[in-house]
């Protein structure tokens, strides 16, 4: 498995955050507010409701510039969204006095003597001063939420993709595992050939050479289909009759209708290859493998069996390493669903069964 180094990104600048913050989805609200502001306060106004409304809308944008401001520059120890809604609780009669400055000539004099100003001013700070912390306060609420769903896809994305590495690294392990046990055992049944003298010696060397030549590039494919496998399986099959013509027995069925069926590598060579080494070759008489495959009436589910004519496995037997390797490799491909059963065959041998789901690879 490669390692992955993550690193945590580097911390933005504060202008980027102040900027941020000025987004076209604030800017609407905050103006829908002025507006609805302006709307409500007018029948208290002589002043023209256009005059009122540009009012609004230049406070609600300079507390929006505030607000913003305040996420990237607020004092040490002052948790942002505290200082964001006291800037702006600050920060709204300054910036109502500075909408009224355009009427009074820049003169605050002139505004302190006019009455109906000086009502004005406090009918507009009173309302911006109610609007404008719960409306920060919203924004703050739904930017943590949105913070939070961030970060929980980011663990769930971060989590399956330690998950993917994990099972691929446990899928390169088992396959490495089973990768020598079937060559050396085949290598060792042609040196075995050889050294008999038998004449069958150089004609299974040039099948074993052809066989090996099809096969070794699929040993590290991730995925192959039920076809492919059958394939491999008849091939060796033939390979071991030639070797012993008398005492192997085969056939195959498996219908066209699931041949395409993404499958697990050299799972079915592994029970294949299992039943020669434990079945056929100690039996003085030899013996028969029947390959088959099917799907379950009703149901997705198929069944992919080897069964040979053995002597059977006895209760206290247990499961060898390739096949224990077998069953941890069938799962960590189809999810925990799938499984490797062992069952009598009869009237004697031994059944061994792939079961899995199709379309439910990786899934726990």
């Amino acid at each position: 498995m490669d390692s992955t180094l993550t690193v945590s990104p580097p911390l933005r600048p504060a202008w980027r955050v102040a900027l941020d913050g000025l987004t076209w989805r604030r800017a609407v609200v905050a103006a829908a507010l002025a507006l609805l502001a302006a709307s409500a306060l007018n029948p208290l106004f002589v002043t023209p409701f256009a005059v009122l409304l540009g009012r609004m809308l230049f406070i609600a944008a300079l507390l929006l510039v505030i607000f913003s401001a305040a996420a990237a520059w607020h004092p040490p120890g002052v948790a942002p969204w505290l200082a964001q809604v006291l800037a702006i609780v600050i920060a709204a009669p300054f910036a109502t006095l500075l909408a009224y400055l355009p009427s009074v000539d820049g003169r605050i004099s002139n505004m302190i003597t006019h009455e109906g100003r000086i009502m004005g001013f406090v009918d507009i700070t009173a309302t911006v001063l109610f609007i404008a912390p719960l409306l920060a306060l919203g924004a703050l609420y739904r930017e943590r939420d949105a913070q939070a769903r961030s970060a929980q896809l980011a663990f769930e994305l971060e989590r399956s993709i330690l998950e993917k590495e994990a099972l691929d690294a446990r899928l390169k392990l088992l396959h490495a595992q089973i990768e020598p046990h079937f060559l050396f055992n085949t290598l060792a049944n042609v040196q075995a050939l050889v050294e008999s003298g038998s004449p069958q010696a150089a004609p299974v060397l040039k099948s074993l050479i052809a066989y090996l030549r099809a096969a070794v590039p699929k040993l590290h494919a991730g995925a192959s289909t039920l076809g492919n496998e059958i394939a491999l399986v008849r091939a060796y099959l033939e390979l071991m009759r030639m070797r012993m013509p008398d005492r192997l027995a085969f056939s195959i069925d498996v219908p066209d209708e699931i041949a395409a069926v993404e499958f697990l590598p050299m799972s079915v060579l592994t029970l294949v290859e299992n039943a020669v080494r434990h079945a056929i070759d100690p039996s003085e008489n030899g013996g028969r493998i029947d390959v088959h495959a099917r799907r379950e009436t009703g149901s997705d589910t198929i069944r992919v069996v080897v069964a040979d004519s053995g002597a059977g496995m006895s209760e206290s037997a247990v499961p060898g390493t390739g096949l224990a390797n077998l069953e941890g490799r069938l799962c960590s491909f189809f999810g925990t669903t799938a499984r490797l059963e062992l069952h009598d065959a009869r009237p004697h041998g031994l059944s061994a069964e792939l079961v899995f789901t199709p379309g439910t690879r990786g899934m726990a």
